[in-house]
């Protein structure tokens, strides 16, 4: 299989998964910005509110190298404003631009728990897309199958550390999926959804 992480596979996981939530937040209704999602706590608004602000820290972590401390609470609290779909295409597109840029992925980011390869950064930014846009899906009534490349990565980026998400307080405890489960369910799983 190959590896995820060579950086023209992992650009290419990272726009998918970027389309892929963009297509679900462009399929929201107006009367379904404040239904529930399966993140408990979180409005279908809120969701969107966190992952654009997920995207809005990729350029001045990225590109700008410029650490946490530096961009202090700039994204904090509801960052969608008056036209919230629009501020995720242009927060996605960004974010896209800074990732793509030559020699970004060869970079250090400067995160919360500390210095981490941007492989690595771009590697995460895409697992928590992937899923979601599950969690999105499933709040608006959207398709929730998601396409398999993007699942295959997730589960093999999530699994290593899916036990300590549940106390990040943005997942629910790992689920034990059926023996019989595919990928999808067994990402699902990891990080706490019920599919």
């Amino acid at each position: 299989m190959p590896n995820p992480h060579v950086p023209t596979q992992l650009l290419a996981r990272h726009g998918e998964a970027l389309d892929l939530f963009g297509e679900r937040v462009h399929a929201i209704r107006p009367d379904q910005w404040d239904a529930p999602t399966p993140c408990t706590e979180w409005s279908v608004r809120d969701l969107v509110s966190h992952l654009t602000g997920e995207q809005l820290w990729v350029v001045p972590l990225v590109r700008e190298r410029r650490t946490v401390a530096d961009v202090g609470d700039a994204f904090d609290g509801d960052v969608l404003g008056e036209d919230p779909v629009g501020v995720w295409d242009r927060a996605a597109a960004a974010a896209r631009e800074a990732f793509l840029e030559k020699g970004a992925l060869n970079r250090t980011v400067h995160l919360s728990y500390g210095p981490t390869p941007a492989t690595a950064y771009c590697s995460q930014m895409v697992a928590d897309l992937v899923v979601h846009a599950w969690d999105l899906s499933r709040a608006i009534g959207a398709d929730e199958r998601l396409p398999p490349d993007l699942v295959r990565f997730a589960l093999e980026e999530v699994s290593p550390y899916a036990e300590s998400l549940a106390g990040s307080g943005l997942f629910a405890p790992a689920r034990k999926p059926p023996p019989d489960a595919d990928e999808q369910t067994r990402l699902l799983a990891l990080v706490g959804r019920r599919p």
